[in-house]
């Protein structure tokens, strides 16, 4: 029996030495790998119960465990799109052939790092298939509330490299000094235009045509003009009109004193804006609060525009996408403007050990790793991602070579011991001849 015990506890040895050996190979095959995850094996005794005062072998078993959460150094790279997770966390992605479906049903993996660019559809890919997932932002860059314990939101990441895209003029900053002297009985009351350009809903250029005309009193200063605005989209037609007062005290001289509203939108005084609809729809305009020197002014004798300020832009092309550290993918216009277009999410688990491995670097959860949450780059637990980087292996090449230096001692250990008990078996056979 005791015998026998020692040929199983060889050959037990050998099978978990050829284990740990094969575990090895693969952690040296992928050690130039981006984002590979090193195989660990590691032995544990089995004990078998002494009766009668004989002592009975009981071997040895291996358990091999991929380390998911042990992460390789970054190593830049020139592409915008190659993207890496520093820190806690993982990318979301999805099989090509699974999205190339359009059923809307990819299942999602996981992975630390991924060189993406666009295939024939637009869809960040790799070369091995795998499509990088987020949430689809809205037309003006903001992102959507989305489900953070499930994948239902997620969807491809799709970039139009042909995409036209123009943003329509919303808000406008006029900051122009009104000269004093016009208001004043001497003056022959001439009018001051301005024209200002603005983009419509189709990011065409069109043009607001303000006027101000000074109130000539009889004697003295008015301190006040009436501000007219004119929208070329509509044939020139007024669609604000409104009376300024402006105060001529030592404390607050030549600021806005009161604003009166002879048509159009109402004037704001907590923000000193007002709103003038044009064809395209409603703009806030703003010409400064009551009391303050931040928009509109009358000081001395000079009509001087100091600051024109609008959003919006004329139609542009789209010329390079990037992903910040917040997940955020940014498409970048050759007219100057960006726009969110996908926020890609990074998932967490309690467990990451615990996922099942997949080709390409991927991993899904299983009960083991425990549910996941979809969390934004840098917030929680999870870290942030790094573009123009990729993950490297997590393979210690000199590691592994040292750990088969011992795994190959450990097999001729362990063939030698069976050699031994062959010997000694051959001895106890001989006994009756």
């Amino acid at each position: 029996m005791t015998i026998s015990s020692s040929l199983n506890a060889g050959v037990a040895g050998l099978a978990a030495n050829a284990s740990r050996l094969a575990a090895i190979s693969d952690n040296i095959a992928n050690s130039a790998t981006y984002g590979y995850k090193r195989m660990a094996s590691d032995f544990h005794s089995m004990v078998i119960s002494s009766s009668g005062g004989t002592y009975s072998a009981g071997g040895v078993r291996v358990t091999n465990q991929r380390l998911i959460d042990e992460r390789g150094p970054l190593v830049s790279t020139s592409n915008a799109t190659d993207l890496a997770v520093r820190g806690r966390g993982m990318l979301p992605v999805a099989q090509a052939a699974q999205v190339g479906l359009g059923n809307g049903n990819s299942q999602m993996l996981l992975t630390t790092t991924g060189s993406f660019r666009t295939d024939a559809q637009g869809y960040l890919t790799t070369e091995s298939g795998l499509v990088l997932m987020g949430w689809p932002a809205n037309a003006d860059g903001t992102v959507p509330p989305y489900p953070r314990d499930t994948s239902d939101g997620l969807e491809p990441v799709q970039i139009n490299v042909n995409q036209l895209t123009g943003e329509p003029t919303t808000a406008m900053s006029l900051g122009v000094n009104l000269p004093a002297t016009e208001t004043a009985s001497t003056s022959d009351g001439t009018p001051r235009e301005l024209s200002v350009e603005y983009y419509d809903n189709l990011g065409t250029s069109k043009t607001l045509a303000v006027e101000f005309v000074p109130t000539v009193p009889a004697s003295g200063s008015s301190n006040e003009w009436t501000l007219t605005i004119r929208d070329s989209a509509s044939m020139g037609a007024v669609v604000g009109e409104y009376t300024l007062t402006f105060d001529d005290s030592r404390a607050s001289g030549g600021t806005l004193a009161s604003v009166t509203t002879v048509s159009g939108g109402a004037y704001d005084p907590s923000d000193g804006s007002l709103s003038v609809n044009v064809a395209g729809g409603p703009m806030e305009i703003n010409i400064g609060r009551l009391g303050a020197s931040d928009g509109l002014t009358q000081l001395s004798d000079t009509f001087a525009p100091l600051q024109i300020s609008k959003d919006g832009s004329p139609v542009g092309n789209m010329t390079s996408v990037e992903v910040d550290a917040n997940g955020l993918v940014h498409a970048f216009f050759d007219t100057g403007i960006t726009r969110t277009i996908f926020q890609v999410p990074l998932v967490d688990l309690p467990n990451p050990n615990g996922m099942v491995a997949l080709d390409h670097q991927t991993y899904i959860p299983s009960p083991e790793s425990g549910s996941y949450f979809l969390w934004d780059a840098g917030d929680g637990p999870t870290g942030d991602i790094v573009s123009f980087a990729r993950e490297e292996s997590a393979t210690d090449v000199a590691g592994e070579l040292t750990d088969m230096i011992q795994t190959q001692r450990a097999y001729s250990s362990n063939a030698k011991v069976i050699q031994t008990v062959d010997e000694m078996l051959q001895e106890t056979t001989n006994i009756k001849r």
